[in-house]
């Protein structure tokens, strides 16, 4: 299903806010404005691709994309979505990347009660204040790992769109080789040219940001782990806290 972007000239406010209920296979056509845009995903698993990455949001956490960045979102199953709209000026204290920002307890709420606000809210009096208190919390926001870095080679996309039909691919660099026309030297060297990884821990991280929708959906440990290219729950559990700072339960707890 094709989502609609707002057609907005200007921001009414240095705050614009959207409320989205995402079904399932929800996605946008790639767009830039000039605005900032803060991607929170409430629930769900929520997706925004750039030239340089894929940004995944799981529960709790928001995607964050400076001006001019041209951006689609994606989601593969059902997500529950708020959208902040920042003016620049007013979001000098963020970062100046796409990058995803873990939202904290208090962050939450104030986003909940920006989303109450009039479009067109008092910037002189509490609803201003509340919005800038919001703007001050959200510059001290953790910045999280769920970040893959995308490969620009036509050879190397290959590889990358058919792992994400199948992510558990056995295959060595040296076996896609053969299939790709160049040498795994090549491939090797292209990986590292164009993501800034080996290939063995750019696959590792597509296929754990690829297990978050299995973890959300509710499949066990094991289930994700085995879809996943990984031989045992305790091999999956090492990679993900290696990989993000915590284990599959403990981020599924935050939420």
């Amino acid at each position: 299903m094709k989502r609609t972007v707002p057609s907005l000239e200007r921001l009414p406010r240095p705050l614009y806010k959207r409320s989205e209920s995402l079904p399932a296979g929800c996605w946008t056509k790639v767009h830039a404005h000039p605005w900032c845009q803060l991607s929170y995903a409430i629930s769900g698993i929520l997706g925004v691709r750039t030239p340089g990455g894929d940004y995944v949001a799981p529960s709790r956490h928001a995607v964050w994309i400076p001006p001019n960045m041209p951006h689609e979102v994606l989601n593969r199953g059902q997500t529950e979505m708020r959208s902040l709209y920042l003016a620049p000026r007013s979001a000098r204290a963020l970062p100046g990347k796409c990058t995803v920002l873990e939202i904290s307890p208090l962050v939450r709420e104030l986003i909940r009660k920006v989303n109450e606000l009039p479009v067109e809210y008092d910037e002189s009096g509490a609803d201003g204040r509340l919005v800038a208190v919001l703007l001050d919390e959200l510059a001290t926001l953790r910045q999280a790992a769920f970040i893959l870095p995308l490969p620009k080679d036509r050879r190397l996309l290959g590889i990358y769109a058919a792992l994400q039909d199948k992510p558990a691919d056995p295959r060595t660099l040296a076996q896609w080789a053969e299939n790709a026309g160049a040498s795994e030297r090549t491939l090797a060297r292209l990986f590292q040219r164009d993501t800034g990884m080996r290939f063995g821990d750019w696959r590792q991280r597509l296929r754990l940001l690829m297990s978050l929708d299995a973890l959300e959906a509710g499949e066990s440990v094991l289930q994700a782990a085995l879809a996943h290219g990984y031989d045992s729950p305790s091999a999956f559990i090492i990679a993900f806290r290696n990989v993000f700072g915590s284990t599959p339960g403990e981020l599924m707890m935050r939420r």
